[in-house]
């Protein structure tokens, strides 16, 4: 299959012209997957016919440096057990962004999961220097998620994610998005390529919520608990709540805001151009209370006695 990859590696000291490197060299060396538009387009026509479990299949097979992002959702549990079946000796592992703020049936769960697949590692990514939610209000304010919920995203999920990617060389990750979820993801196609270059795979894009219901059932698979009380997908406790019959699947999610996705899918420019901003606003309000004290000490009498 004819994927690019761009190498550290000079053309003089690697002649050869494959996409991948020799099975004697470490594929954590390859620094870029791409596809071309074409070529994506047409594999998603191909994936597209498929089973998650082909869809999976593939993606062992094509992709070097592929990792699992997870909130331990009923679609990603699903993923999860899949590849346990499909990949047995060489599962993929896990990435979990432990904002401080899950419900304790999210933590419980986690334990529930490393116990059933103790093969599978997870890597748990937390706030920048913060190790619960007691520190992280001490350094950023208190219901930040309120006062500023775009930089809670970041700080939470989009800096601990790409910090994620970046020390375990993330080249692609599977993810438990599907189009029945609604929102933005009505239009989900199976392989996405991010603003950064990330290549985000959905296998189980084309499910409805009953088919990974179905499927957790049949196969015994750990959920969360908060399911049974009439949530469907469970997010950070202060910005959950169960769904009524009829309701979309994430209408617990941010109710009463207009908003449908968390930090980690979303554009990565929309955070730089925010913390742009926001570094521009702390200067001019650090360069307006300079001039303040100096006006301050000019106008003291010690300056006037001077």
């Amino acid at each position: 299959m004819s994927i690019q990859l761009e190498r550290s590696l000079s053309h003089e000291q690697d002649p050869l012209e494959s996409g991948y490197e020799s099975c004697t060299n470490s594929i954590s060396s390859l620094q870029t997957i791409y596809f071309t538009p074409p070529h994506l387009k047409y594999i998603n026509s191909q994936l597209q016919e498929l089973e998650p479990e082909a869809i999976l299949q593939w993606c062992l097979l094509t992709l070097p440096g592929l990792y699992q992002t997870t909130a331990f959702g009923l679609s990603g549990l699903v993923t999860v057990d899949i590849l346990s079946k499909i990949s047995p000796k060489k599962p993929v592992d896990l990435i979990f962004l432990d904002t401080l703020y899950h419900f304790k049936e999210t933590l419980e769960l986690v334990d529930r999961v490393k116990k059933r697949y103790n093969n599978v590692d997870i890597h748990v990514f937390k706030p920048q220097d913060c190790e619960s939610a007691d520190e992280f209000e001490q350094k950023h304010g208190e219901r930040l998620w309120e006062t500023d919920d775009n930089y809670y995203d970041y700080l939470a999920k989009v800096e601990p994610a790409e910090r994620a990617y970046r020390e375990l060389e993330v080249k692609a990750v599977l993810t438990g998005r599907r189009r029945s979820q609604g929102g933005k993801r009505g239009d989900l196609d199976i392989v996405e390529i991010d603003d950064a270059g990330l290549i985000k795979i959905n296998p189980l894009a084309n499910w409805s919520f009953k088919q990974v219901k179905e499927y957790i059932d049949k196969h015994d698979v750990p959920y969360n608990a908060l399911l049974d009380q009439g949530y469907k997908s469970v997010g950070d406790w202060h910005s959950t709540q169960p769904v009524k019959e009829g309701e979309d699947e994430r209408s617990g999610r941010w109710k009463g805001q207009a908003k449908t996705e968390c930090g980690i899918h979303n554009k990565r420019s929309k955070y730089a151009e925010y913390l742009r901003q926001l570094d521009m606003q702390q200067q001019e309000q650090a360069l307006t209370e300079a001039l303040k004290k100096v006006e301050q000490e000019q106008g003291s009498p010690e300056a006037i006695a001077v």
